[in-house]
């Protein structure tokens, strides 16, 4: 099964022109090009889930383009997305920002999804997919060190509570380095498919490992790459696994324990 995580920033583009007039207007611009680009990248990968953040579903700034179905289309996948916002938060009644969600593409091998929250942080939701043999979640952590610990921590007890193998993925703004998930990956036994550290962030000049795709017991990696794409301010991920759902509860129970 193939995995691909990317955080396409609404898909706005990247470059010199991004920040015109001023530093962080780029946000507000539609760009098509760039969402073409993102589709066609997507496509050619040909996988069979698609983990997404920072997706605009249909507000003035994409021209009212809701961009999950816009990658999803003529592919046959459902298109799962929330608003990325705590659920009473003020942003939830913005323009704009209402609209700013992360999102799962997948095909018809889906069994059920689950939205949970963060009780910290900006950014507070957790996608759960279920497929028939493990979990994915999708998560976009906080930019305070002190926040990203704590929703780690709720992270910590989904995990010990899956039914299934697990992968957890997304954008984790591990500014601090990747020791920040140590203690995370010790006590979920959780191992990065990135095993060579290798930087997603800014996609021009790579510098940090802000990406990430975690996975557990039960969970074989093949294949694992990151394409030097600049669609985006951050670079893709791409991981091909395979599931042993039996050798996996075993361990799950451990944890448990």
């Amino acid at each position: 099964m193939r995995l691909l995580v990317y955080n396409i920033r609404y898909a706005t583009g990247t470059g010199f022109a991004f920040h015109l007039p001023l530093p962080g207007a780029g946000y507000l611009r539609s760009n098509t090009r760039a969402l073409k680009d993102i589709t066609q990248f997507v496509h050619e990968q040909a996988p069979d889930v698609v983990a997404l953040v920072e997706v605009d579903t249909g507000s003035l700034r994409s021209g009212m383009v809701n961009q999950a179905h816009y990658i999803a289309k003529g592919l046959g996948w459902q298109t799962i997305y929330q608003c990325k916002y705590a659920k009473n938060s003020i942003s939830k009644s913005l323009p704009v920002f209402r609209k700013q969600c992360n999102a799962f593409l997948v095909g018809p091998q889906i069994h059920g999804e689950r939205f949970h929250y963060f009780d910290t942080g900006v950014k507070r939701l957790i996608i759960e997919l279920e497929l028939k043999d493990a979990i994915i979640f999708l998560v976009h952590l906080s930019l305070k060190y002190r926040h990203r610990q704590w929703q780690l921590k709720t992270l910590h007890d989904l995990i010990v509570n899956a039914t299934k193998p697990v992968i957890v993925a997304g954008d984790f703004n591990t500014f601090w380095g990747e020791n920040e998930l140590f203690l995370f990956k010790q006590a979920t036994r959780l191992t990065s498919a990135n095993v060579k550290a290798l930087a997603t962030f800014p996609s021009h000049a790579p510098r940090h490992e802000l990406d990430f795709i975690l996975y557990g017991p039960g969970i074989t990696v093949t294949h694992f790459q990151v394409p030097k794409v600049e669609y985006s301010d951050h670079l893709p991920l791409v991981c091909d696994f395979e599931v042993n759902p039996i050798a996996s509860m075993a361990m799950s129970n451990e944890l448990k324990e």
